[in-house]
């Protein structure tokens, strides 16, 4: 069904030209703000936040105290950690072979499922890599790295089995 063709439109008549705008009134001056810090005791709120890249084990990851400061070896379980978590980032954003038996709804529920965990995880990593630390953002792009390289090869195996 086909529409019929729309007639053009008449042109726009020239526009008045808009009367000059009387001077506004000045302003009154604003108060000053007082600038007072906040009361109570800030003692234990020494969170160490920078907002440019640097070295160091001594950074807050996620949420307060981990991995925990002057703990090199928490430091590193929490690099470690990052760097997995990167590798499933990546291995997850492949989407699993599903069996031609199921239906529709259960392979639908099972995809939006490990896209949202794939999702979250990748939400997770991208908080922890804000901390500006170059060890966590070593450590995660070497954990995406290794986790698309894994993907690739697992693919081109899968290839190169098709056609012998």
């Amino acid at each position: 069904m086909s529409m019929p063709p729309m007639a053009p439109m008449p042109p726009m008549p020239p526009m008045a030209p808009m009367p000059p705008m009387a001077p506004m009134a000045p302003m009154p001056p604003m108060a000053p703000m007082p600038m007072t810090p906040p009361s109570g005791d800030l003692s234990n709120t020494s969170m160490i936040m920078n907002n440019n890249l640097h070295w160091g084990i001594d950074v807050t990851i996620l949420f307060s105290g981990w991995p925990g400061h002057h703990h090199p070896g928490m430091y590193v379980l929490s690099l470690v950690f990052l760097f997995l978590l990167a590798i499933a980032i990546e291995v997850l954003s492949v989407g699993p072979t599903l069996k031609p038996t199921a239906t529709p709804l259960v392979s639908g529920v099972t995809q939006t499922g490990l896209y949202a965990l794939r999702t979250i995880l990748a939400y997770l990593v991208m908080l922890s890599v804000m901390s500006f630390n170059i060890g966590i953002l070593i450590a995660v792009v070497a954990g995406h790295a290794l986790g698309f390289f894994v993907v690739k090869v697992r693919a081109l195996n899968h290839l190169a089995g098709q056609v012998d």
